[in-house]
């Protein structure tokens, strides 16, 4: 039987430098992330956007997200397949189209996860990957597509490398 899970964010704005919204160079585009028990995110807009560099922006955590949960449904497997990951890195990138009628929208998320095993196959060890985009919450909620380019090190070559 399928469950429901609800999730609460609150996002306040603090970019207001005394003139509100007066016109679209008058105010900053920060803002904080923050959900209870949780750390708050400092967040801003592209800086294309005229927005700070040093914080987070959506896009920026949506990329992050997919990654995030595909790592995690992939490590689950591997830990259910016997294979023993030790270290787990990955560099996604996502792709916006910026038109000025309809605005923004992805067009693709690549993950790209290297991934370091002790124990067990690594070709099943990549094919995992795929098991995980299947399962992934967020891969399965986004209208564009999601891949993955895995690179599986087994720990000897990576021990050899150094």
């Amino acid at each position: 039987m399928p469950r429901t899970h609800t999730y609460r964010a609150k996002v306040t704005w603090t970019g207001n430098t005394g003139q509100g919204t007066a016109n679209y160079r008058a105010y900053s585009r920060d803002h904080l992330i923050q959900a209870p028990t949780k750390p708050d995110i400092p967040g801003s807009a592209d800086p294309a956007f005229r927005g700070d560099p040093a914080r987070w922006n959506p896009e920026d955590l949506l990329v992050a997200s997919l990654a995030a949960c595909h790592k995690l449904w992939y490590l689950h497997l591997c830990a259910e397949a016997g294979i023993t990951v030790t270290a787990y890195e990955d560099e996604a990138t996502g792709t916006m189209i910026e038109d000025h009628a309809r605005g923004g929208w992805f067009t693709a998320v690549e993950l790209h996860p290297v991934v370091t095993i002790t124990t067990g196959n690594p070709a099943q060890a990549a094919a995992l990957h795929h098991d995980a985009h299947a399962k992934c919450y967020l891969a399965n909620s986004v209208n564009f597509p999601v891949t993955c380019v895995p690179r599986i090190v087994l720990a000897v070559a990576a021990k050899e490398e150094n």
